[in-house]
């Protein structure tokens, strides 16, 4: 399984993991910047570059102009052309706000293909399977969204536990939720679920 690190360009991340920790580190237009001060060297750069005023020469540059897509649509399809299935990002948050929201939009979208988790200074979100299990958790801020609806819904090692309950975005969702066990399980049996865990 080929790892990516990927930053795009919102909130200013104040640190990456290692480098070495991933076969491939990318960075999307103007989120370069942010590597550069970090003192990270991506291996390749991909967008449509108008947040970037100079490209470096010593780094692979995929242009891709299409303005159909965002550049964190692009960058996926680009990893994923190269055999990458799991993806880290970070700067996936903050600034401009439909941003944020476009960029849920888009892992929803790449759910089934990528496994795709955002990380920022509060925590991390991803969508989850329909049958999940996560450890070393306890005490954290646990927070279940379905977009727009899990039917039929249980969890075990939670505060607030669910028993085939269904979750509707507009309706009732499971905001701000706690981990009393280290380990917690989550099965739905129809929708789609974004979790977020804090740090």
């Amino acid at each position: 399984m080929k790892s990516a690190l990927l930053v795009l360009n919102g909130s200013k991340p104040k640190q990456l993991p290692s480098a070495d920790n991933f076969d491939i580190v990318c960075a999307v237009d103007g989120a370069y910047n942010q590597l550069k001060k970090l003192q990270v060297i991506p291996d390749l750069i991909t967008g449509d570059f108008d947040s970037l005023e100079a490209l470096p020469d010593s780094i692979e540059i995929i242009n891709t102009p299409n303005q159909d897509y965002t550049d964190f649509e692009k960058a996926l399809e680009v990893l994923h052309e190269r055999e990458v299935s799991k993806i880290s990002i970070y700067g996936g948050s903050g600034n401009e706000s439909d941003h944020f929201l476009g960029n849920i939009s888009v892992a929803l979208a790449w759910k089934e293909k990528l496994n795709i988790r955002f990380y920022d200074e509060f925590g991390s979100y991803f969508f989850i399977p329909k049958t999940f299990k996560i450890t070393n958790v306890a005490s954290k801020t646990i927070s279940i969204i379905p977009l727009p609806v899990a039917e039929n819904m249980t969890t075990k090692g939670l505060l607030y536990t669910l028993t085939s309950e269904t979750l509707e975005f507009g309706n009732r969702i499971g905001t701000r939720n706690r981990a009393v066990s280290d380990v917690i399980q989550i099965t739905y049996s129809k929708g789609n679920v974004l979790l977020y865990i804090s740090n």
